[in-house]
């Protein structure tokens, strides 16, 4: 019996008091050694041209002073999300992205080496961007409270969102699969055809939500240099 509704997504098998569950979260990398190994196939280069486009993208979007190699920062983040919601999508497995333990322990670090970094290295820059430009006088106290509140929330709301995302389309397909086997033929045969439209929903927002991520972290650490 479950104590409420999300409980569907907390982690059930457990060996000696340890969540097995988790182990989902490294499912993905069993599949990336095989690319270094074979022959190149289509889905080879298909992969290697999704890493090229999202090179050049975050490399537009990192100022020219960031380090060299910063971009592989946010492909392998954006790689890594992208496998744990795609392996959410199969039946019995544990959907590690829908839990802020996860989303939390990727964007804090994140946001606050980033934080670090700026303050120490740019703090004229970094007290900067506490006022946007062309702001009254008058209203500067108030831009540095609401700015430095936004500046803080970041990580909680890089976090929320994922998680939000990866729970509502995961929840409406756990509860209007419930509802099958009470329901006629012609019925069934509707309800299967809409778990088919939003498992390809799912499989967009899969997609679309990693790629945010990656982008919003790689924006917050343009902002610091």
């Amino acid at each position: 019996m479950m104590a409420n509704l999300f409980s569907v997504f907390d982690p059930s098998t457990s060996i000696m008091n340890l969540s097995f569950n988790w182990l989902s979260t490294f499912l993905g990398l069993l599949i990336i050694p095989t690319s270094f190994w074979l022959i190149p196939s289509r889905h080879h280069i298909l992969w290697n041209k999704i890493i090229l486009t999202l090179h050049n993208e975050f490399k537009t979007l990192i100022s020219p002073s960031g380090h060299n190699g910063t971009t592989f920062i946010f492909i392998s983040l954006f790689t890594l999300i992208l496998f744990n919601n795609f392996l959410g999508l199969f039946p019995y497995i544990f959907t590690s992205t829908s839990h802020l333990t996860l989303t939390l322990t990727l964007s804090l670090p994140l946001w606050l080496s980033f934080m670090i970094y700026g303050w120490i290295n740019h703090t004229q820059n970094m007290f900067a961007h506490l006022i946007p430009q062309g702001t009254p006088p008058i209203l500067m106290p108030f831009m540095v409270c609401i700015e430095t509140i936004s500046n803080l929330i970041r990580p909680g709301t890089l976090a929320v969102r994922l998680t939000a995302n990866m729970i509502a389309g995961h929840l409406l397909l756990t509860l209007m699969s419930n509802t099958g086997p009470s329901l006629s033929l012609s019925l069934l045969t509707l309800l299967i055809i809409c778990q088919m439209i939003l498992l390809t929903l799912e499989t967009a927002v899969a997609m679309i939500q990693s790629y945010v991520f990656a982008i919003l972290t790689t924006l917050y650490s343009q902002e610091v240099n």
